[in-house]
């Protein structure tokens, strides 16, 4: 049976980015159901009534940011010109120290036609 297409909510700059081809990876903590994502999957990202479907090509799980940032390309996590502090940032500004804890998770991404 066919995976059933998942829709996660996302703010809109980041919405805009994955639409716009340039942001490749989508960040997010390991809840139990974000980890049951894996390659082949579709997601359909919506923000408001804008949205946006892609296929995962791979899931990689880090134990914190930190870990994330010092193997995965910054350019393809946030917006162009983005330094590791502002990824950073950005990153703990969604989800706080508690939520970090779970793990992270690079959900790379591809966009479908």
């Amino acid at each position: 049976m066919p995976d059933q297409e998942r829709v996660i909510r996302i703010r809109r700059p980041y919405l805009d980015l994955i639409s716009a081809g340039t942001k490749t990876i989508e960040v997010r903590v390991g809840y139990p159901s974000m980890r049951r994502i894996h390659p082949g999957q579709t997601l359909v990202f919506e923000s408001g009534d804008a949205h946006c479907r892609t296929i995962v090509t791979s899931v990689a799980e880090y134990p914190d940011f930190d870990a994330m940032l010092d193997t995965e390309a910054p350019e393809a996590i946030g917006s162009e010109g983005m330094s590791r502090a502002e990824l950073l940032t950005a990153c703990r500004e969604i989800y706080p120290p508690e939520k970090e804890q779970l793990g992270v998770l690079a959900i790379h991404l591809r966009l479908t036609p």
